[in-house]
Order: C-alpha cells, then sequence, then structure tokens
C-alpha cells in the first residue's frame, strides 16, 4: 500500500512540475460530514454521521481560460457514529485516509466553478472510540485486516475563487468500494464511505 500511495503522490507533483510555470498551488481546509452508504449494520440503528476535519494541499494546472486539472493530497477524518438499540452511548467509528483526487475543474463564469473527478484514498487509522469528547479516552484500534486499504470514490462539487486567492469549495465523495473486507469481519456488509466537506482556502 504504501509503495502505491507514494507513486501516487509522485505522480500528482511530477504534473505539477512539468507545468511549473502555470501551476497555482495552494493548500485548504476544511468540515467533513461523514457517514457510510450500503447495508451491513442490523445490529445497531441507522449509523449517524461523524463530524471531522480535511487538510492538505493542491496544484491548480490550467489547461484552458476555463479549464483545469487539480490534484491534490489530503490528510479526511472519516468514519460514522453508531447508536446501539439497547439505549448505550454513542460510539464513533474513525477511519481516516491520505486521499489523492484529480479534480476537472470548469470555469462557469468569473471566479465560480464545477468539478468532478477521481479520488484514491489510503486507509491510515481505524479506531471505535466510545468517549469521543474525551480525546485520548475510550479508544480501541480496529483489526486492520478487517478494513481495506485502498478506496476509491468519485467527487462532485463546486466552488468559487476570489481575485485575491481565496477561495470556498463544497464537495461531495461517494465510493465505489467496500470499505470492509468481509472475510475478516463478522457481518456481511457492503458499507461504502460517503462524505460531505466544506473547505476554505488559498491559491497563489
Amino acid at each position: 500500500m504504501k509503495k502505491v500511495f507514494f507513486i501516487a503522490v509522485l505522480a500528482v507533483f511530477g504534473v505539477t512540475a512539468t507545468q511549473a510555470q502555470e501551476v497555482r498551488l495552494g493548500a485548504k481546509g476544511g468540515v467533513n460530514f461523514s457517514s457510510f452508504a450500503g447495508d451491513g449494520f442490523d445490529a445497531f440503528d441507522d449509523p449517524e454521521g461523524r463530524t471531522s476535519f480535511h487538510i492538505g494541499a493542491f496544484a491548480e494546472i490550467p489547461l484552458s481560460e476555463r479549464f483545469s486539472i487539480q490534484p491534490e493530497v489530503l490528510y479526511s477524518g472519516q468514519g460514522f457514529d453508531l447508536v446501539s438499540r439497547e439505549g448505550a452511548d454513542d460510539t464513533e467509528v474513525q477511519l481516516d485516509y491520505i486521499n489523492v483526487p484529480v479534480m476537472a475543474k470548469v470555469y462557469l463564469i468569473e471566479g465560480l466553478y464545477a468539478e468532478a473527478g477521481p479520488q484514491i484514498g489510503f486507509n491510515v487509522k481505524n479506531e471505535i472510540d466510545s468517549d469521543p469528547d474525551d480525546a485520548g479516552s475510550g479508544e480501541i484500534a480496529i483489526n486492520e485486516d478487517a478494513i481495506n486499504d485502498i478506496d476509491f470514490s468519485v467527487g462532485v462539487g463546486a466552488g468559487y475563487r476570489f481575485n485575491n486567492g481565496l477561495f470556498l469549495n463544497a464537495r461531495y465523495n461517494f465510493g465505489l468500494t467496500d470499505v470492509f473486507n468481509n472475510e475478516d469481519l463478522l457481518i456481511d456488509s457492503d458499507a461504502k464511505n460517503s462524505v460531505f466537506a466544506v473547505s476554505a482556502g488559498y491559491s497563489f
């Protein structure tokens, strides 16, 4: 998995280097509202969304006046909350990824753009937190073999870039691959990542 991740990162910055005279580099961060889409949670009520964060860097590569390609490297907190039918406290399932999306951006009018593109994610953290309001308390590691190392998804979104380089963005990512490796999990699940993200950032 590490080799695939480093190849993806090198590809992102390799493209950037070849177009350095035109590229806009930048940083972004924001809020994730994540959950799962799919079946396999019969022991629980419907999973609720986990609120977390994402942060990272990107390179916007203009190909024409209105069209550009934007590869990114992001740390993304994902997962969901579970509420037991027996009335136990909420439990947060924390599945964090390093995501590498490559977005195609079309500027509809000056500053306003729509975007869409594929994303590959590399799972880097798996924990169940029975007390998410108390950092470092109640955290239990999930068996790494139960979570698929690589996640494929597609993102769609829109945003606005101001003349001073600041921008706002909203994006929805829907998973294409199962989160869980059912061979190492006690439940049969086809759950896929579902993440709505709101970002702010700066490019120059």
